[in-house]
């Protein structure tokens, strides 16, 4: 059918008028808002996630993407928010509606600014949120895992807590997570570097609570706290509108800054006009570093404690009467106590220790499912027959809480003397975050996580030179025991100076060792590896230089505030003009408070030639 030249007319007159009217609506809500003013409104930075960059401006720290609706919106707050309002009261009511529901945390703060309250009509989303319930929110913090280095720091996540949710259906509550999305054939040196240069996209997800738990709590063997977040459900709902505009939103991840914590913090500044969090993290974002943060912004109620399956499990076994420990381990390969032998309050010991025993190996060493599922099962049926409370106590709760350890940077200020050199003062750094020596309440005992360490001196004839910067120097002194067969391990890559002819040569460093420990972390604690080192630089006239030897350390936390420490290490050198690689350093740390400490440490180097030293240092963490 042709359309006459009349109707044609009318036609476009009335498609003109359309689009003219449709574009004097936007005008007129861009009008009505104050663009140029909410452009640069806190909240709505908040929103796009932006970060005021030196001599770039604001810049998103979300990647370029279906997020912005403006062709330049990841650096041009401006545009995007005019592109937002153009589409949220755009007369097409589908397209007006699409816009609504895939930004309604965009939506529902304009529209509270023209003081209206919103009614949205998404079925998508409002069916997320009834499978959420959402009446509260609860800040998740596993501890560290050292055999895994995006997981050095620890982690930490959110809980959904639902209307009428009790401490038993925690489990079944949704949890949001912050990741990196690494490639699955990397290993973890080149997991590590890329985490560290934001190679990696990171994204949030919503999954089940219990599969975080048994991740952590389980397979992993991290303590858990968990602080609730004191939010009202209405902070809580703006928190979640924002989540879920950002289903299809990347970041790029880094393991010391833009983390899973940062991101948290950021999800977490929608809940309120005036919160703003990310502002205290411009160079790193330390898990325990975050939630101190919200503690001092009044967010955080006393945190619950989830010991984990090895905790638990190491707590039995303490408890437990060395003489019903074999039992145990008898029972667990099937051979039951009898009544004949044990009291019911024995046989109950006996066989609590050996299930939880045989379902910590069930994880820890990927035991066949199906037959050990067996076994725990008639364990459990042993013990049921058996009609007395258990006879362990309940773990006992840490004393200090993660938030309430040290700070994790720390800076230092000492004067040290060499037997070949003048004086000199010393001048420390440390972004991150905790050594054999630090103060150990709040952290994981026995363990050692240092990144980017660096000591600058300065001697009597003002010469300043670069003494120590190791990339990383971590350490994992767990005690093998009766129940847990630990392997212990360490690596230090870097740079430091060694004694050469009456001067400190510089050379640069790969060490790593593997071996035992022994003892109690809190108290007593041994350690012996077998090392092995490649060195390069001035030290070695510019040769590869390969080590071999032990290295070995008695560490000892006399009271609450003092530590000492007794560190040794033989290397011997192959095919290199020094023979070895020695040295003996001595150690006491005196912590005045949590972030206030002296350390004192005498040392012994041998490389070309022998030198001792004496230092004394002041530390300030933040």
């Amino acid at each position: 059918m042709k359309l006459s030249t009349t109707g044609f007319i009318i036609f476009f007159s009335f498609y003109a008028s359309f689009f003219s009217f449709k574009a004097n609506a936007s005008a007129v809500a861009l009008d009505q808002l104050n663009v140029t003013e909410l452009a640069s409104s806190p909240y709505w930075l908040k929103l796009g996630h932006y970060l005021a960059k030196p001599l770039r401006g604001p810049v998103s720290t979300v990647r370029q993407g279906d997020f912005f609706l403006a062709v330049d919106g990841k650096t041009n707050p401006h545009a995007e928010l005019t592109a937002t309002i153009e589409q949220l009261y755009s007369l097409d009511p589908e397209e007006a509606q699409a816009t609504q529901c895939k930004y309604p945390a965009r939506f529902t703060w304009l529209e509270s600014l023209q003081g209206r309250s919103v009614t949205l009509d998404c079925p998508e989303l409002e069916k997320w949120r009834a499978v959420l319930e959402p009446e509260g929110m609860t800040l998740v913090f596993p501890t560290a895992f050292m055999n895994n280095p995006s997981s050095m720091f620890g982690h930490t996540l959110l809980r959904v807590d639902a209307k009428n949710q009790t401490r038993n259906k925690e489990l079944v509550a949704f949890a949001i997570n912050f990741a990196a999305e690494p490639e699955v054939d990397d290993n973890p040196a080149l997991f590590a570097f890329k985490g560290l240069i934001g190679s990696y996209p990171g994204q949030f997800t919503v999954m089940p609570y219990y599969r975080k738990v048994r991740e952590y709590n389980d397979m992993e063997s991290r303590d858990i706290w968990e602080y609730k977040l004191n939010l009202t459900e209405g902070e809580v709902n703006r928190v979640l509108l924002h989540l879920w505009e950002m289903r299809h939103a990347e970041f790029d991840y880094y393991f010391l800054d833009e983390n899973c914590s940062y991101q948290l913090l950021a999800l977490l500044e929608l809940a309120r006009d005036d919160l703003f969090l990310v502002k205290d993290f411009p160079l790193q974002a330390i898990p325990s570093d975050t939630v101190e943060t919200l503690e001092k912004n009044g967010l955080l109620a006393p945190p619950k404690y989830r010991p984990a399956f090895g905790t638990r499990l190491m707590h039995q076994a303490n408890e437990i009467e060395p003489s019903l420990f074999d039992a145990a381990v008898k029972a667990k390969q099937g051979e039951y106590p009898s009544p004949d032998q044990y009291t019911p309050t024995q046989r109950a010991a006996i066989l609590e220790l050996a299930y939880e025993w045989l379902n910590f190996e069930l994880y820890d060493q990927a035991l066949e499912r199906q037959s050990t599922a067996k076994r725990l099962t008639q364990l459990l049926v042993q013990r049921s027959r058996i009609t007395v409370e258990s006879p362990f106590s309940q773990v006992p709760v840490p004393p200090v809480s993660p938030e309430q350890g040290h700070a994790s940077a720390r800076m230092g200020l000492g004067v040290q003397t060499n037997q070949h050199a003048t004086d000199k003062i010393t001048l420390e750094w440390r972004p991150a975050y905790h050594d054999l020596l630090d103060s150990q309440a709040g952290f994981i005992p026995g363990a050692q996580i240092s990144f980017l360490d660096t000591q600058v001196s300065i001697d009597r004839q003002s010469n300043a030179k670069l003494d120590r910067f190791y990339f990383l120097d971590a350490m994992a002194l767990a005690p093998s025991n009766k129940v847990f067969d630990s392997l212990a391990w360490n690596v230090r890559v870097g740079f430091d100076r060694k004694p050469m002819a009456h001067k400190q040569a510089g050379r640069w460093l790969a060490q790593g060792g593997t071996g035992k420990a022994w003892g109690r972390s809190d108290k007593l604690h041994v350690y012996s590896l077998l090392a092995t080192s490649i060195s390069h630089g001035d030290l070695t006239n510019h040769d590869v230089i390969a080590g071999l030897g032990v290295e070995a350390g008695l560490l000892q936390q006399i009271t609450d505030h003092h530590r000492i420490g007794l560190q040794a290490q033989y290397l011997t050198l192959i095919e290199a003009s020094a023979n070895q690689d020695a040295s003996v350093t001595a150690s006491w740390h005196w912590s005045f408070n949590r972030n206030l400490a002296l350390r004192s440490q005498a040392q012994y180097q041998h490389w070309h030639t022998e030198d001792t030293s004496a230092k004394i240092t002041a530390y300030f963490y933040y």
